[in-house]
């Protein structure tokens, strides 16, 4: 392996450790993709990445790669939710080679209990080539791209970087499922933009005196138990002012442990709950989709 490369690719990897249905024609932040059209015949050719989704590929690479500019390609199109913006959690295992010589550089190991979920915002840090060959992508896809060393911020003499993803797992972008209906008066209504992100209306009214949980959407995934960690998208807003204090949507989505009225609710749920304020402090509204269940703990994070 060429040295320039190698080292390349080790100081961007090290500074990111600091820090169902056919993805033909999905659609990325509202605009459509087609991974089929966009990908590079000619870097299929080149890179063979055999063995199962999840485990350490058999890859083979016809060196030197050529090619003036970044690519991918997919090896395996997996059948799993669909990548639709760039604060979508997923997970990813990746493992880079030398373009001229072939030779394996880094990996981050097969370990799914090992694996924290990130998203396409992520993996721009490094270039924004590898957030374009991940858009659109599937769960249960393998993804092969080739990125000059130009586009990860070296020069054209250094060659190219294979980037080969599996992918095992996209969670939700949003809450998907069952809409309930709730006859409680006097609480918030949440209304949501076409991503999901909701907007709450607060009435002029006296906050819950005791904690109030309601399912708004009901998913149709696993059941969140004490003792997961799960991935959610929230948002969090004040009583009294009506103002949100803070949210996830928009940035990365969060893992964390579950509120108490979180357990027993099911994967793809959206809930809100209303916090009680205490010593003059304002009542709060919490609105939390749930995408998924982390394999990891929150402190695994980036």
């Amino acid at each position: 392996m060429r040295k320039t490369s190698a080292a390349l690719a080790t100081l961007t990897f090290a500074a990111l450790a600091l820090t169902g249905c056919s993805s033909s024609t999905a659609a990325f932040d509202g605009e459509t993709c087609d991974r089929a059209a966009a990908s590079s015949r000619a870097l299929a050719d080149s890179v063979t990445a055999t063995g199962e989704i999840g485990a350490a590929p058999e890859v083979d690479i016809v060196t030197p790669l050529a090619g003036k500019k970044s690519s991918f390609a997919d090896a395996v199109v997996g059948e799993g939710t669909v990548i639709v913006s760039e604060s979508q959690p997923f997970l990813a295992n990746v493992t880079t080679y030398d373009g001229t010589t072939g030779d394996e550089m880094q990996t981050t190991g097969y370990d799914r209990d090992a694996t924290p979920p990130h998203d396409i915002a992520y993996w721009n840090q490094l270039s924004p080539a590898l957030g374009a060959a991940l858009q659109c992508a599937t769960g249960g896809s393998r993804v092969v791209a080739a990125v000059t060393a130009e586009d990860l911020g070296g020069t054209a003499d250094q060659g190219s970087v294979v980037f080969v993803f599996d992918i095992p797992e996209v969670f939700l972008s949003k809450a998907e499922g069952d809409p309930q209906f709730n006859d409680a008066r006097g609480l918030p209504t949440v209304v949501r933009a076409p991503d999901g992100t909701p907007g709450v209306i607060i009435p002029d009214t006296p906050a819950p005196t005791e904690t109030v949980a309601q399912t708004l959407i009901r998913g149709d995934g696993p059941i969140v138990t004490e003792d997961d960690f799960v991935v959610v998208n929230h948002t969090v807003l004040n009583w009294d002012d009506k103002q949100v204090a803070t949210t996830t949507w928009g940035s990365a989505s969060l893992v964390t442990a579950p509120l108490p009225e979180m357990v027993g609710a099911t994967v793809g749920s959206q809930l809100m709950i209303i916090i009680p304020g205490e010593d003059d402090a304002s009542a709060q509204v919490v609105v939390v989709d749930i995408l998924g269940i982390s394999p990891t703990a929150p402190q695994q994070q980036q």
